[in-house]
């Protein structure tokens, strides 16, 4: 109930599902393509419990969920129906650079299909391990069936990659496994002889290199785009009577020998070429290549574009049946445990303590961002010894020359899949783990010393990060008030104002009721708490609102707003709705307002304020955000 409640809220929050034009998610990220990112509102899902960020960055609005990130999913999914239905306007608003464009494609083909080909790397890995200690045997049964089963994800991976890309690009997607399948089929792949890279044969009388594609990453997605192109442009010109079989069949049969033809090749060397070119850089200097990598990894984490190095590491993996830049991640992740760790160590707030121990936990597990994002980066100094840290780390690895044998999300069982098939533990083996062991230590010494001061820590909690975070910008700095006193949250961000600099008299002079008053920058109204829709005007400028505590509310957007007949306001809302803080009760354009001549300034009115013994404004800064606290009512001792 918790994750639906919590996906409602996302929902609600982008900008309705009206505004959502794909959603895909990875390890602890939902990845939305919105419409208009305008209307989204990251500050309020930003205090949302459940969300522990929200990242706007490369074309996507990514919110950050952590563990459960895959039931929220499927909770959304099912909400608005996403994965039944095209969103026909699928063209965000503004327009995005190539870079952004090319991390959502990469991460969108790529993110739904690294959970098999996890699966396939450490059961790899396991049976290495197995190998190692003369478990099982080479060449035996038992063998041939666990070697079959941890190498099936990768062999088959045009199928899988070709299914998701089709998807991604807009065609139907089982024809993208019906392209990838041509590709692995026995009558091609047995032509090639064994051992050879290529053979040259003829389709049609036109000669052809034919390359072995199982474990391929790059042909099949071009082969995927290619296909997808000409279904649309199928539809488009065929009747609807027949349009359904008739385009599918058309662009497979062109697609497939095309592939084999000129597809294939030129995409297997120019992939090969580019693979080239980065170990050609990393071979002039290992060390100072893993040096600048391993402490980027996590910045690149953060905005989400890390996802570009995963095409090669994949395509390091099929060609060469290792990869190198993988094992220099190992430290940049294994360095924020450390760093997080020492959090918990010095943290005196058992609230606090706990939310660093499961982050402690999920590290370890290979994911970062509740560390990075809950401790380490709201505290800043954490997370930049844990970057510093990993530079050590990376240079022992480039020193050892240190690869992996299948691709791998970095956790504990990653080490797994260091193990050599062949040589079994060596000396790139233990590289690793004594780099990470490296990093984390000094990460969690350093940290524990320098991280952050004795006196803070000791009080720390969740809350007081996000408040150090604000009051680190400027933007919090609220009086204490009593345990007694009812608090009221800010239903907008914009600039406080007392009532009585309101341009009007009856609010001005109190006959309504005590408040405050706030002129909006942002142009929507929320919930100040959990409570009810009392009243809505019919123009939509005032709402009456009522908190499960028994204060009530008039939010009054603008002055003489009425005369707007409801002109430039959207409700969201209607009377007798039940409501949560921060839910989204009344939009509104505020330059639209003023240029008709009206003031936007929002009086704020507790129109029972008889029923208090006093009522303050708590907030002390110029500007507020909206879900921040404001006014304190105190109750009527009897």
């Amino acid at each position: 109930m918790k994750n639906k409640e919590l996906a409602e809220s996302i929902i609600q929050h982008v900008g309705g599902k009206n505004n959502i034009i794909s959603l895909v998610h990875c390890a602890t990220r939902l990845r939305f393509a919105l419409k208009d990112e305008t209307k989204a509102n990251a500050e309020i899902l930003k205090k949302r419990k459940g969300i522990i960020t929200v990242v706007q960055n490369s074309g996507q609005f990514q919110v950050v969920i952590g563990n459960n990130v895959a039931d929220v999913y499927s909770d959304i999914m099912q909400l608005t129906n996403l994965d039944q239905t095209t969103n026909t306007d699928t063209q965000p608003n503004k327009k995005s650079g190539i870079l952004s464009k090319l991390i959502d494609l990469v991460s969108n083909i790529f993110i739904p299909v690294l959970v098999v080909m996890v699966a396939g790397g450490i059961l790899k890995g396991i049976l290495a391990l197995l190998l190692t200690m003369d478990v099982v045997q080479r060449y035996t049964s038992t063998f041939n069936f666990l070697d079959a089963i941890s190498d099936a994800p990768l062999y088959y991976l045009p199928m899988i990659l070709g299914f998701s890309a089709v998807k991604k690009f807009g065609g139907n997607p089982y024809m993208g496994l019906a392209i990838g399948g041509s590709l692995l089929h026995p009558s091609v792949s047995n032509m090639i002889p064994q051992g050879k890279f290529l053979l040259e044969t003829h389709l049609f009388g036109i000669p052809i290199d034919l390359i072995p594609y199982a474990s391929s990453v790059f042909p099949i997605i071009l082969a995927a785009w290619f296909y997808s192109l000409l279904e649309r442009n199928f539809n488009k010109i065929m009747h609807d009577s027949f349009k359904k079989f008739i385009a599918p069949l058309l662009s497979f049969v062109i697609t497939v020998p095309l592939t084999f033809a000129l597809i294939g090749p030129a995409v297997t060397y120019g992939s090969g070429y580019i693979a080239s070119g980065i170990e050609y850089l990393y071979a002039l200097n290992p060390v100072i290549a893993s040096m600048i990598l391993a402490p980027l990894w996590q910045v690149l984490v953060i905005f989400g574009i890390h996802w570009g190095l995963v095409p090669l590491c994949l395509n390091n993996v099929a060609t060469n049946h290792e990869d190198f830049l993988l094992p220099i991640l190992f430290p940049a992740v294994f360095a924020q445990v450390g760093a997080v760790f020492a959090v918990m160590l010095r943290a005196k707030d058992p609230q606090f303590k706990a939310l660093a121990s499961s982050s402690v936990l999920s590290g370890i597990f290979g994911v970062t961002e509740p560390a990075i994002y809950g401790i380490n980066l709201p505290l800043k100094r954490p997370f930049i010894i844990g970057c510093l840290s990993a530079i050590i780390g990376g240079a022992i690895i480039g020193c050892y020359h240190s690869v992996i044998y299948s691709f791998s999300f970095i956790n504990v069982f990653s080490f797994l899949q260091l193990i050599s098939p062949e040589h079994g533990i060596d000396d790139k083996f233990y590289a690793v783990v004594f780099a990470c062991v490296i990093s984390f230590i000094i990460a969690l010494i350093a940290t524990y010393l320098f991280g952050i001061s004795k006196d803070k820590i000791s009080m720390i909690s969740p809350n007081d990060i996000q408040e150090d975070q604000a009051n680190s910008q400027g933007n919090n700095n609220q009086t204490n008030i009593n345990n007694d006193d009812i608090t009221i949250f800010s239903p907008m961000t914009g600039k406080v104002t007392p009532l009585s600099e309101v341009n009007d008299p009856t609010f001005a002079s109190e006959l309504m009721g005590k408040g405050i008053a706030i002129i909006p920058t942002v142009g929507q109204a929320v919930a100040p708490d959990n409570g009810e829709v009392v009243s809505l005007f019919r123009t939509k400028h005032a709402i009456g609102f009522q908190t499960e505590s028994g204060a009530e509310i008039l939010i009054h957007i603008g002055i003489d707003t009425v005369k707007l007949d409801g002109q430039h306001f959207e409700a969201h809302v209607e009377a007798g709705s039940k409501v949560k803080k921060g839910d989204l009760l009344v939009s509104f354009d505020i330059e639209a307002i003023k240029q008709a001549g009206f003031e936007v300034t929002t009086p704020i009115i507790i129109t029972n304020s008889d029923s208090y013994q006093d009522i303050q404004c708590i907030f002390e800064q110029d500007n507020i955000q909206s879900g921040e606290a404001l006014l304190a009512l105190s109750q009527n001792k009897e």
